[in-house]
C-alpha cells in the first residue's frame, strides 16, 4: 500500500543524473553540437553502440539520457547478475512492442564485458533483425574483452575522464538543485575545496558527487539550515585520490614504463613506476621488468645495470615496501641513464631462430663430450684446443656447426663497455683470419 520513495535517499550521484543533453557533461568529442552520437540521439536513430571509457566519465548516465530524450522502449540489465534467460525474455518483449506499437527497445548491458560467449550469442539474431537496440557500458576495451561478433554489429564510443572543469561544473549544479540535491539546506563552498575534490576525483564525477554528499551530510547545518564547506572538511571527505587501474590501464601504464627505461628518460620512468605503485600494483611486477629490461636495452653496454636490477629484487624479498622503493627506484634511475644497446636481445633471438629452423647438424667431433669411458675411441675431444695453453687465454677455433660457422649472432655496439668487447673481438678477428 506504502511504497517509499528511494529517490530521497537514494546516492546524490544517482539523484543527478543528467536527463537531457543539455545536463549532460564532457565527452563533447561524441556528444558535442554536429557530432554524430547527438545527432543520432536527437533523431532517435542511434543503432547498437557501444559505450567504453574509465568510471564516472558518464557512459551509463548517456544512456538513460537516450532512454529520456527517444520514443523507445528501454530496458537495463547487469552482465554480472543476468543470464541468457532473462535476456530473451527482454527480446520477446522488444519483439511484442515493435510489430505491435512500431516502438523500438534499447537495452543498456552495463560491465558488458563480463558476458559469455554464449550469452553474447544469445542477442545475435536480434541485433541483426533489428529488434533490440543494444547499448553496451564497459569499462574495458571492447575489442580485447568482447566477442568479435558483438563488437562487429555494433558502433563503438569511446569515453575519456571528465576534465576538472567538468567536474567543478557537476558539483556547482548538484548543490544548486533544490529538487535533486540537497532540498531544504543551503550549501556554500570554497573554491579551493571545491578545486581539491575535483582535482582528487581524477575525472570520476560520482567520486566527487560522492564526496560532496558526505561533506554535506557529517557538516552540522548553521542558522538558517546554512552548510559551509571549507577545504578542511573537502580533504576528509575525499583522502585519496582515486586511480582507474582496470587491466588496459595496467598495460598502457606498464608500457608507458618500460618504453621510458628504453628511452632513458628517468624522470617518467619514476613517475610511472610511482603511479603504478599508487594504483597498488604488486612491486614484484615492476621489478621483473627492470630486470628484463636491463638485458633487452642495456646489456653488456654496462654490465651492472643487471646487478643493479637484481639487488632491486633482492632488497624488495628481504626490506619490503615502502622501503624497497628506494633501491627500486636507484635501479630504473642505473637503467635509464645506462648507455644503450639491444645486441644482447637480437643475438638471442637470431640463435634461437637458428635452433628452431637450421638444418640440425651433428655436434663437431672436437667439440664433443669426452667424460665417460671409450669416448676417445669414438673420436670424441679429436682436435680441440684447451684456450688456456694459448697467449690471452685464446686460440681460433670452429665452435659452430658446418652450416653455421660464419654465422654471427652477437655484435657489439660502440656504446659502453661494449667498445672495450669489441676491441677484444678484433685480436680474435685478427686471429681467426688464419684458420
Amino acid at each position: 500500500m506504502f511504497e517509499f520513495d528511494r529517490s530521497k535517499t537514494a546516492p546524490l550521484a544517482d539523484r543527478m543524473r543528467p536527463r537531457t543533453l543539455g545536463e549532460f557533461f564532457g565527452q563533447s568529442h561524441v556528444v558535442g553540437n554536429g557530432k554524430l552520437l547527438r545527432r543520432a540521439i536527437e533523431t532517435d536513430s542511434l543503432t547498437s553502440s557501444i559505450f567504453f571509457g574509465p568510471p564516472g566519465s558518464g557512459k551509463t548516465t548517456l544512456a538513460y539520457v537516450i532512454a529520456n530524450v527517444t520514443g523507445a522502449a528501454f530496458e537495463k540489465v547487469n552482465a554480472v547478475t543476468t543470464g541468457v534467460k532473462a535476456v530473451r525474455e527482454i527480446i520477446e518483449l522488444a519483439q511484442g512492442r515493435l510489430s505491435m506499437y512500431g516502438t523500438p527497445t534499447y537495452l543498456l548491458l552495463d560491465e558488458c564485458h563480463r558476458w559469455s560467449k554464449t550469452q553474447s550469442d544469445s542477442i545475435l539474431p536480434a541485433l541483426e533483425q533489428g529488434t533490440i537496440r543494444f547499448i553496451g557500458s564497459t569499462t574495458e576495451n571492447p575489442m580485447v574483452s568482447m566477442t568479435s561478433a558483438i563488437v562487429s554489429r555494433c558502433r563503438l564510443f569511446q569515453f575519456f575522464a571528465l576534465s576538472a572543469d567538468d567536474i567543478i561544473q557537476i558539483m556547482k549544479v548538484a548543490l544548486s538543485d533544490d529538487e535533486r540535491g540537497f532540498p531544504g539546506l543551503t550549501v556554500t563552498i570554497d573554491d579551493d575545496a571545491l578545486n581539491h575534490l575535483a582535482n582528487v576525483a581524477n575525472g570520476d564525477a560520482r567520486t566527487a558527487l560522492n564526496a560532496i554528499e558526505l561533506a554535506v551530510l557529517t557538516t552540522p547545518p548553521g542558522k538558517n539550515s546554512s552548510i559551509h564547506i571549507d577545504l578542511n572538511t573537502a580533504e576528509e571527505s575525499i583522502q585519496r585520490r582515486a586511480v582507474r587501474c582496470d587491466d588496459e590501464e595496467y598495460y598502457n601504464m606498464l608500457s608507458a614504463f618500460c618504453k621510458s627505461l628504453r628511452g632513458s628518460d628517468s624522470n617518467a620512468a619514476l613517475f610511472w613506476f610511482a603511479r603504478l605503485i599508487y594504483a597498488g600494483v604488486d612491486p614484484r611486477l615492476i621489478v621483473r621488468r627492470i630486470i628484463a629490461h636491463a638485458s633487452e636495452d642495456v646489456g653488456l653496454a654496462n654490465p651492472s645495470a643487471m646487478s643493479q636490477a637484481v639487488a632491486a629484487a633482492n632488497a624488495l624479498e628481504f626490506v619490503g615496501m615502502p622501503e624497497a622503493r628506494l633501491s627500486i627506484a636507484q635501479a630504473i634511475i642505473f637503467v635509464c641513464e645506462s648507455p644503450k644497446s639491444n645486441a644482447v636481445y637480437k643475438a638471442i633471438n637470431d640463435a634461437g631462430y637458428d635452433a628452431e629452423h637450421a638444418y640440425q647438424e651433428p655436434v663437431p667431433v672436437h667439440l664433443r663430450d669426452t667424460s665417460y669411458n671409450g669416448a676417445h675411441k669414438l673420436g670424441n675431444g679429436k682436435g680441440y684446443k684447451y684456450a688456456h695453453d694459448f697467449e690471452r687465454h685464446y686460440t681460433p677455433q670452429q665452435y659452430l656447426p658446418d652450416n653455421l660457422k660464419d654465422k654471427v649472432y652477437y655484435t657489439p655496439s660502440d656504446e659502453g663497455y661494449e667498445k672495450k668487447i669489441q676491441e677484444t673481438r678484433d685480436y680474435m678477428r685478427d686471429d681467426n683470419a688464419k684458420l
